[in-house]
């Protein structure tokens, strides 16, 4: 008996030194949030890559998407030229990637840190399209790690998709993302940049698939936050939010969105720890308020698996075969968390 006690009394003592170190954890993130406020991290500043001014395109229609995919492609074999000559060679090979004749650029600029809007599959003819977008530290010298999360989504949804059935995937890097080291990463600044320009390739996706077909975002981190501050009056079916570090809004009725809004986290991402608070610093709105995945926030909250916060494409993972299920708006076979 006394054995059980003592074993039952270190138990408590375990859990209670794991509240506090929680407790000391969500504590010190909240105050390097302060600090990144009230003294911002520097860092030097890249010098800007020569590029030429994106293509003049014509509207994205079933009709002209070949023409638009073509003048990206020259725009961004010129672009790569130009990197070449300025002596970056790491950007030159971004670009010449990007210019392949295989790949299909809806939107492309290399200047500065770089957008590109890259499509995978018909998209004239896709009964599904899942637009991909991103969070911090994304831009063409990391465009191949996002790349991936499109292609495995693609690969995912074909497996998936009974037959016949045609799907899409747009990845999406239409804004200039936060550096996670930064002061940016921290508020909505960059996604209420971003937000007007999401809404943009919404419109123009809809000028070149059919009338049914489903248009779905699939929002990843940072990119969880763009979403949130585009989705109203938005025409798309399904909003899903991974790894989000809080949306700015409290409630799914604050997005005014008629789309459904799922939300996911996997176990092991560090994203949980960040404190869901939103408050104001020396006149600076910091942080994203509701977690997302809270009974409060009203999200349909999926299984996401034991994965960390670069987890959620992972092939084979839950996390990518709930999205799959999502986007095909197969969502009685969303496995719940």
């Amino acid at each position: 008996m006394a054995d059980g006690q003592g074993g039952q009394g270190g138990q408590g003592g375990r859990e209670k030194l794991a509240r506090r170190v929680h407790s000391w954890r969500r504590a010190l993130l909240a105050t390097l949030i302060t600090a990144a406020v009230v003294v911002p991290l520097s860092a030097a500043a890249r010098p800007e890559i020569p590029s030429p001014p994106p293509a003049t395109l014509p509207t994205p229609t079933a009709a002209t998407v070949d023409e638009i995919y073509a003048a990206n492609s020259a725009n961004a074999a010129e672009a790569a030229r130009a990197a070449a000559a300025h002596g970056d060679t790491h950007r030159a090979a971004a670009d010449r990637g990007l210019a392949a004749p295989a790949r299909h650029l809806l939107t492309f600029d290399g200047r500065g840190p770089g957008r590109a809007t890259e499509v995978f599959g018909d998209l004239a003819r896709a009964d599904h399209v899942a637009v991909l977008v991103p969070g911090s530290d994304t831009s063409l010298d990391t465009y191949d790690r996002f790349r991936a999360t499109a292609v495995a989504l693609r690969r995912q949804l074909t497996a998936t998709a009974p037959h016949g059935t045609r799907t899409a995937v747009v990845a999406w890097l239409g804004y200039r993302t936060p550096d996670t080291v930064s002061t940016t990463v921290l508020t909505t600044s960059r996604a209420d940049e971003a937000a007007p320009h999401l809404r943009t390739l919404i419109r123009r996706l809809r000028g070149v698939v059919g009338r049914d077909t489903t248009v779905s975002l699939v929002c990843h981190s940072y990119g969880t936050v763009v979403c949130a501050r585009a989705a109203a009056h938005l025409d798309i079916a399904d909003l899903a939010l991974v790894g989000s570090p809080g949306t700015g809004a409290d409630t799914v009725s604050a997005l005014r969105t008629s789309a459904r809004v799922w939300a996911a986290r996997g176990k092991d991402d560090w994203i949980a720890e960040v404190p869901h608070v939103r408050s104001d610093v020396f006149g600076v709105t910091v942080g994203f308020g509701t977690d997302p995945l809270s009974p409060a926030f009203g999200a349909h909250v999926f299984a996401a698996g034991e994965g960390g916060h670069s987890d959620y494409f992972r092939p084979g993972s839950v996390s990518l075969t709930n999205l799959a299920r999502i986007v095909l708006g197969d969502t009685a076979e969303v496995t719940r968390a």
